[in-house]
């Protein structure tokens, strides 16, 4: 899976398409969003964009260990440049083939799309993402709820995917 996961990042960046993973959260400690710091991601050994947060991870992890204990954590995916239309609606969905290969993870228990499960919990007007006109004249999304894709396929904006470990 790695090997074919660096050669395929490689080729998909060559078609404008780049993929970023790190780690969202370990047991409680999570960070915020709008304290995300990409460029920080490699500067920690749990792959955290934020290096405070990955120090009180760090340490929690210790305390775990002391304590003989584990913990779980979440990691998140953007994926940016996939242009819409990507997968089908019903039988081969890029939701549904993305979850089924996270899943086959061992240890993983839960993958989320987008808002996911606190989309549970939203009503249809603050959940839906709104089409707009942007400043270049393109269509877009005011909000990404969706976490990239519609009825099963891209919709041109960034892939967000989310799983939870144990």
């Amino acid at each position: 899976r790695v090997a074919a996961g660096a050669i395929a990042a490689k080729i998909l960046r060559q078609l404008g398409i780049t993929i970023t993973a790190y780690t969202r959260s370990i047991g409680d400690i999570v960070i915020p969003e709008n304290e995300y710091h990409y460029d920080q991601i490699t500067e920690n050994a749990l792959y955290m964009p934020n290096n405070d947060y990955a120090a009180r991870a760090s340490d929690y992890l210790a305390e775990c260990i002391r304590k003989q204990d584990s913990s779980g954590g979440m990691i998140e995916c953007v994926i940016t440049g996939v242009p819409a239309g990507i997968g089908e609606p019903v039988f081969h969905k890029l939701d549904a083939a993305l979850c089924s290969a996270v899943m086959s993870i061992g240890a993983v228990k839960g993958v989320e799309i987008g808002d996911g499960f606190q989309a549970a919990a939203a009503t249809g007007k603050t959940n839906n993402d709104a089409f707009c006109v942007n400043e270049n004249g393109a269509i877009g999304k005011e909000t990404n709820h969706a976490g990239g894709i519609l009825g099963g396929m891209s919709d041109g904006s960034d892939i967000v995917l989310r799983a939870a470990f144990k």
